[in-house]
């Protein structure tokens, strides 16, 4: 078992900007890899960013390219996501997930190949 908590969620302007962080703990071997999701309000949940076990591999979603940056720091089971230009539309619960594996391909990504999450933090982006 691999257990997650995230921490760095908050308010702040249109164009501003915030890092998530998620922690892993637990059965953190054999390598994982983590992503980030997230659930507006009255809409389904989505996939926002993922990173593949050796931190190389990342995919995104189209609505977060060029603003969002996931990375993590494998040393201390940790993965962030530096989300710039925030808009009122990422206004959500961020849920950072993981699953033992590669993370070569962005299928593995997809919420149903998460084993584990998160409790989430909420991010609030004011217009």
């Amino acid at each position: 078992q691999v257990q997650l908590a995230e921490s760095g969620g908050g308010l702040v302007q249109t164009g501003g900007s915030l890092t998530l962080s998620c922690a892993a703990s637990g059965r953190t071997s054999p390598s994982y890899i983590m992503a980030w999701f997230r659930r507006a309000p009255g809409k389904e949940r989505e996939f926002v960013a993922g990173v593949g076990r050796s931190g190389e591999q990342k995919f995104y979603a189209d609505s977060v390219k060029g603003r969002f940056t996931i990375a993590r720091e494998s040393a201390k089971h940790t993965a962030y996501l530096q989300m710039n230009s925030l808009q009122p539309e990422d206004t959500a619960d961020y849920y950072c997930a993981a699953n033992y594996g590669v993370g070569w391909r962005r299928a593995e990504f997809a919420a149903r190949a998460m084993s584990f999450w998160g409790k989430g933090t909420l991010v609030t982006v004011s217009s």
